[in-house]
């Protein structure tokens, strides 16, 4: 687990994370939109995300998050330049922690 740099840290902390309304109640998480934000920002995290991130499972999809304080980041794996979302939720409600914990059902 490493930690934010400090340009992404700010930038994270200073962004408005807007409520995913799809499962609410089963997978409640936030997320930030590419051209609503500082894009070279945006891309930076992105690739801060997937370079020194760690794989982990939602259900069988493998997918790259990086945690920082008590959030976790992710993108959908798309390629940087069509990446347009970047998702993030506590840790407890990754599915990863959920599964350890037998919470799945929410």
């Amino acid at each position: 687990m490493g930690k934010l740099p400090d340009n992404l840290r700010k930038f994270t902390d200073e962004s408005v994370w807007t409520f995913a309304k799809t499962y609410p109640k089963t997978w409640p998480h936030e997320y930030i939109v590419k051209d609503r934000v500082d894009e070279e920002l945006f891309v930076e995290l992105v690739r801060h995300i997937r370079v020194y991130g760690y794989i982990g499972k939602f259900y069988r999809r493998d997918i790259t998050y990086f945690e920082d304080r008590d959030k976790v980041y992710w993108t959908m794996g798309a390629p940087i330049e069509e990446t347009t979302i970047v998702n993030r939720c506590t840790k407890e409600q990754t599915y990863e922690y959920r599964l350890a914990h037998n919470d799945l059902s929410k």
